[in-house]
């Protein structure tokens, strides 16, 4: 369970309230940093976004724990807490808290996921997520493109 944020990091942070705009910023902040636009949930709930610039810090707060299955990744399931926090960088989240994947029968928790374009195209790239323990699995970056949304269409 993610700690409550600090309220230093607060402080300094641009922070979003209400659903509209929370979604805008996600899908913004991912694309801005190289990242698939649907690496965070950027769908219906999300009542704070927030964003530390100096250090990169972000967090996210949904009205619920969501479950969102990717099909094309095989069915993967991917759960998103209430509360979901981390710290961005271009095309990498490293500290992750509150995303887990369903891997077989058991939930593993991400803690960073990183993104790697061949020459530069996003298209043929790769995308690694990272657990506490050290282990990792590659998937296709495409998979987690919602095609065609981009901030204008939020």
């Amino acid at each position: 369970m993610p700690l409550p944020l600090e309220e230093t990091k607060k402080a300094r942070a641009e922070v979003y309230y209400g659903e509209e705009i929370c979604r805008e910023k996600t899908v913004s902040l991912l694309t801005e940093m190289g990242l698939p636009n649907w690496l965070l949930p950027s769908f219906e709930g999300i009542k704070e976004f927030g964003y530390v610039n100096d250090t990169g810090f972000v967090w996210l707060k949904q009205k619920q724990k969501r479950e969102h299955k990717i099909d094309e990744v095989e069915g993967k399931i991917v759960i998103y807490d209430a509360e979901i926090t981390g710290y961005v960088e271009p095309k990498r989240i490293k500290k992750l808290t509150g995303v887990k994947a369903k891997e077989l029968f058991i939930w593993i928790t991400l803690s960073e996921i990183r993104v790697v374009d061949d020459n530069n195209r996003p298209s043929t790239g790769t995308i690694t997520f990272k657990t506490p323990s050290g282990l990792s699995r590659i998937g296709i970056r495409v998979s987690f493109e919602v095609k065609g949304v981009t901030v204008a269409d939020i």
